[in-house]
């Protein structure tokens, strides 16, 4: 999850045959490292229920750190592990199902994590970071797109940043298969899934010399 260079509208570019953006200094200086706030972040997901509705949901429990480099888009990173037992859909029979061996296996895999490999801005605000996402023992690569929402200095000092975006896969990539067939034909749980995140990030403190 990467923050990446902007041209400068008002920067003069060299005048030579090749033209050469400019950094924006005020994106340049939220390069640091950052912590996930879970308080004021959401990871969550759609998926279509009975092919008639769809039935979201969200991990309550999740924390991650972000490498963010304003200047060179290589230096960037994200990690999130996600704590499976913490999915809430607002039905507890449900949610107890997803956690259990039909779905999940939180018992055995507790844990949901993504760990990028590169990112890339894909033009304005608009970025693109590729990883692994592991869900209980199978890793797949992963792209996720994300909108870059600004940062602010909070009524406590702390210096944030915003992203939010998502992507979609299919379940059954990562061992999800669980399924029952409908009279009226097709399934009562759908493949594909929306994955969805708002995230709000604290920069860490800088060191003392």
């Amino acid at each position: 999850m990467a923050l990446f260079n902007r041209k400068n509208n008002n920067a003069q570019t060299a005048t030579t045959a090749t033209t050469t953006a400019t950094v924006d200094p005020a994106l340049a200086a939220l390069t640091g490292d950052y912590a996930i706030d879970p308080s004021h972040s959401s990871i969550g997901f759609t998926v279509r229920h009975a092919m008639v509705t769809n039935v979201r949901g969200s991990f309550g429990e999740h924390e991650g750190s972000l490498k963010l480099d304003g200047s060179n888009p290589a230096a960037s990173a994200v990690s999130i592990d996600v704590k499976i037992a913490s999915v809430d859909t607002g039905i507890a029979d449900r949610d107890g199902h997803l956690v259990s061996g039909d779905f999940f296996d939180a018992e055995k895999f507790p844990l949901m994590t993504f760990r990028s490999t590169s990112a890339e801005q894909l033009g304005g605000d608009k970025y693109r970071v590729t990883g692994d996402l592991t869900i209980k023992d199978v890793t797949r690569p992963l792209s996720i797109d994300l909108e870059f929402n600004g940062s602010a200095t909070d009524v406590y000092g702390n210096e944030r940043v915003g992203f939010e975006g998502g992507t979609d896969i299919l379940r059954s990539d990562w061992g999800l298969t669980w399924n029952a067939a409908l009279e009226t034909g097709g399934v009562m749980v759908s493949d594909k899934v929306k994955l969805n995140f708002d995230i709000s990030a604290i920069k860490a403190a800088a060191p003392q010399a």
